[in-house]
């Protein structure tokens, strides 16, 4: 066997993996005209416009349902698996984000009172707000559509 091969020719991760490297790229082109700086961390960071977790199991999902048809149970399995991840990015990993942001103020305020607390900020951005959530997912659909099986 050659896994790597099989690597290679396996189209449903592939495209998986195209629709996220697309939606982490398009994060540094929005931070480059936005903010006018290239920010190449972004690559492998979470949170932000559009969400790589949503373009990454739609497209998979699409893929899936392309090769295996829409009533297999691995369209299934990807769909639930797709919905879950989203509702996470926007629900769960946003809160605490949210959570993130009021001890990052804490730790400012007592550090302004020369009382040290934490070394660091805490990651705010982890989580997405539902319209990056559907701009990430409508990303993996194009991607898991047009991607060839």
């Amino acid at each position: 066997m050659n896994y790597f091969l099989d690597f290679l020719n396996n189209k449903a991760l592939l495209a998986a993996l195209t629709a996220w490297f697309t939606a982490q790229v398009i994060k540094i082109l929005i931070t480059l005209i936005q903010e006018k700086r290239i920010d190449f961390a972004l690559l492998m960071s979470s949170g932000g416009m559009p969400s790589s977790h949503s373009a990454t199991v739609c497209s998979l999902a699409v893929m899936i349902m392309k090769i295996c048809s829409a009533a297999s149970i691995e369209f299934a399995l990807a769909s639930v698996f797709a919905f879950i991840v989203m509702y996470d990015a926007a629900g769960v990993r946003r809160a605490a984000g949210e959570q993130a942001k009021v001890i990052n103020r804490i730790v400012e305020d007592l550090a302004k009172g020369k009382t040290e607390y934490m070394e660091k900020n805490l990651k705010e951005l982890i989580g997405h707000t539902p319209f990056q959530v559907t701009v990430g997912a409508i990303l993996g659909i194009i991607i898991g559509a047009v991607f060839p099986v």
